[in-house]
């Protein structure tokens, strides 16, 4: 049995609808200072609680969207060496660390990981801190760290600070793999599988540029600078954008995961220059303020968003016109190929030291027919 690989980025007129991607989001209830958790047997798996927080409303006309759709760029998934196990050896205790509870993304990928779990006769916990957050998934890895369980599975929510607890577990005999998110220096993990953000990052330009053919001035508007997935979709796009002179690239403003903090910061950059034509935000939160920046600065209809991800909220966002396509990611492929890892560390089996997964863009055009989207339980 075979996982995925990315292939490189080819234009097509038709949208794939093969999907992948990657997270770091603002938790259902961001007050709430308590973590999730949830056990799996092999033979019971467990759902999540949906994030909450639908994207509010602009306006998009269908001739964008269709023109995004004839021009946008999307990646078809190919075969790779990374075998999967057909059985573990025994029943491992494997512990999964989200980067943030109830994120759709997180849900997806754990669904993906306990319906492997049950095929391979092993036992998944899952456990994640209500915000992607540093400071709160440190004490969840140390507690999970003293329970000793045979792997861990998790999405570093920063790539120096976690990087000597996870060589720490590691050191311990603990086989630790690496899903989403990454860390500087990974080569303690004994796998790590992520989306080909690079890729993403240059296929939300390419989608941008479906949607303004005569070039302009463009903008990101990202998280926070540390996180390996949004850093790298940030550069794929500012490396697309600066290849294509008939594009202006104003650089990247971050919203901490914040959508009022990216509301004042797009209507601040549409006061200075009135002319963007697109904005890429490279996350949920993101573009729901942008939306509302594009909203409040008379702009609505005006500037094209590309988000990332494809979440419940997500697809509301672009049926509603709030983005007019978005990047979608592969978290359930992630998933299972990461405990496939986990397993064949264990069992002393071939192990794929690096995996990388796909994505696809969906805009109004295919989002009623794509299977690309994430789940909210499983």
């Amino acid at each position: 049995m075979k996982r995925s690989l990315v292939l490189g980025v080819a234009a097509s007129a038709a949208l794939a609808l093969a999907l992948a991607g990657c997270s770091s989001s603002k938790p259902a209830d961001a007050a709430s200072s308590s973590t999730s958790s949830s056990t799996s047997s092999a033979a019971a798996p467990v759902s999540s609680a949906p994030s909450s927080s639908a994207a509010s409303s602009v306006a998009s006309s269908s001739a964008a969207s269709s023109a995004a759709a004839s021009s946008v760029a999307s990646s078809s998934p190919a075969g790779s060496s990374a075998a999967a196990p057909t059985k573990a050896s025994k029943n491992y205790n494997i512990t999964f660390i989200q980067g943030v509870a109830g994120d759709n993304f997180y849900i997806t990928m754990q669904c993906g990981i306990l319906a492997e779990a049950k095929k391979l006769g092993v036992t998944v916990n899952t456990q994640g801190a209500p915000k992607f957050d540093p400071t709160l998934q440190i004490p969840i890895l140390s507690s999970v760290v003293s329970a000793k369980p045979d792997a861990i599975l998790i999405a570093p929510t920063d790539v120096k600070a976690l990087q000597a607890p996870l060589a720490k577990a590691a050191a311990s005999g603990i086989k630790v793999v690496l899903v989403d998110t990454t860390v500087n220096d990974p080569s303690f993990a004994a796998s790590q599988i992520a989306s080909d953000n690079l890729g993403g990052g240059k296929a939300a330009f390419t989608a941008i540029k479906g949607l303004n053919a005569k070039g302009g001035k463009v903008l990101v508007i990202s998280v926070d600078p540390g996180i390996s997935t949004t850093d790298a979709r940030v550069k794929g796009f500012e490396d697309a954008t600066k290849a294509d002179s008939t594009f202006n690239y104003l650089g990247v403003q971050y919203s901490h995961n914040d959508p009022a903090t990216a509301a004042q910061l797009v209507t601040a950059a549409l006061q200075k220059d009135p002319d963007i034509v697109g904005i890429f935000a490279t996350n949920l939160f993101a573009a729901e303020g942008a939306a509302t920046g594009i909203k409040q600065a008379g702009k609505a209809g005006k500037v094209s968003i590309v988000g990332f991800d494809a979440g419940p909220d997500q697809i509301k966002a672009l049926k509603d016109g709030t983005v007019q396509a978005l990047v979608a990611q592969q978290p359930g492929t992630i998933g299972t190929d990461g405990l496939d890892q986990a397993v064949a560390a264990l069992d002393g089996g071939t192990i794929t030291p690096k995996i990388q997964t796909g994505f696809s863009i969906i805009t109004k055009d295919n989002v009623d027919t794509t299977k690309d989207a994430y789940v909210a339980a499983c």
